[in-house]
């Protein structure tokens, strides 16, 4: 099978020691999955005893692919020199992820108006694209439509459960807003805010929404409208919300923020003026980022699969790179219980 290895090491000499082919050590080299751990393993510390590295330019060229994949960031509308904690922290696990598969990763931030498609994909710099960015599904809805048409590569981060377009990777939204709501009622909680738009323009909210008020009916509780206020994800959009729940009147003695940093504004309203957490007022928020842990009590919040997101959304550009089904796009959730919905 293949040949005996000669002066200076090749694929197909490392196909020799190892007992496969050379289409099998091509794979193996660049992390496919449909290469046994056992095999890749074996092939990667052969490799690694004959010091041969991959020629990536001579690859390339073989396969028309340029091995690289880009990130694309959009802006939130809210603050163009911020990006959500929550991408951070899935940049580095889709950094791992492509490191892992052997590609290089383009990053950059993008206005959806702009023509970036053009740019990376159509010219080739990019043998696929994944899209990050919360905002207004309406806006961007229809680019998304025009990748499908093309035949582009790419995943994006966000809601399953009403995508129709491309290929998109998330959260299980749903049950994560169940999760949370059964939380609040196991701690004897009743009548439970929701901070957070709460309709299609923005659906992965909607969907934690919708979860909550499956939580809610299932013991007998019927969802106030008025306990619902819109906010999008940053501190100040949580505060303005919390404000205005506690102006309007209405009783209350639970928040679930549709994002951590709206739950850490509204937890700045409360204190303000004068509720306290979790004796008056228990908070959950959504994303699990650094600062939640920070909060004074600390935040309980609803976890999502980060490793996992980074590795998904590789994984499924791949899928479509190579002709062959896609991963499970959906990713569970957790709960992180802390202070700010614990009654000691």
């Amino acid at each position: 099978m293949g040949r005996a290895p000669s002066g200076r090491p090749t694929s197909f000499d490392i196909a020799y020691l190892a007992g496969v082919s050379q289409p099998t050590v091509s794979r193996a080299l660049r992390g496919d999955r449909s290469v046994s751990v056992a095999t890749r393993e074996r092939i990667q510390r052969i490799a690694s005893e004959l010091n041969y590295t991959v020629d990536k330019n001579a690859s390339s060229l073989r396969s028309q692919r340029t091995n690289t994949i880009a990130l694309l960031f959009f802006e939130d509308g809210i603050d163009e020199n911020l990006i959500n904690p929550f991408f951070l922290a899935m940049l580095g696990s889709i950094t791992r992820a492509c490191a892992n598969h052997g590609l290089d990763l383009l990053i950059s931030f993008q206005r959806m108006e702009d023509d970036w498609h053009m740019r990376y994909h159509d010219a080739k710099r990019a043998d696929g694209l994944i899209l990050l960015g919360y905002g207004d599904y309406s806006l961007y809805s229809a680019r998304i439509a025009q990748l499908v048409a093309q035949g582009t590569h790419f995943a994006r981060w966000g809601s399953i459960r009403s995508d129709r377009s491309g290929a998109t990777v998330g959260s299980d939204n749903l049950g994560a807003g169940r999760l949370a709501g059964e939380h609040l009622l196991q701690t004897g909680r009743r009548k439970i805010a929701f901070l957070g738009h709460a309709d299609d323009h923005y659906p992965e909210f909607k969907h934690r929404y919708d979860g909550l008020c499956e939580a809610l009916r299932a013991a007998g509780i019927e969802p106030d409208p008025a306990l619902q206020f819109d906010a999008l994800t940053h501190e100040d959009a949580g505060y303005r919300a919390a404000s205005a729940l506690i102006a309007s009147g209405a009783p209350f003695d639970a928040i679930f923020a549709a994002s951590d940093l709206i739950a850490i504004g509204a937890m700045r309203a409360l204190a303000g003026a004068g509720l306290r957490i979790p004796g008056d007022v228990a908070v959950v928020g959504f994303d699990n980022i650094p600062a939640a842990s920070l909060t004074t009590p600390p935040l309980t919040t609803i976890q999502q699969d980060i490793a996992g997101a980074g590795e998904r959304l590789v994984e499924t550009v791949l899928a479509q790179i190579e002709g062959r089904d896609p991963p499970e796009p959906r990713l569970p959730t957790r709960l992180i219980v802390r202070g700010s919905t614990r009654v000691d």
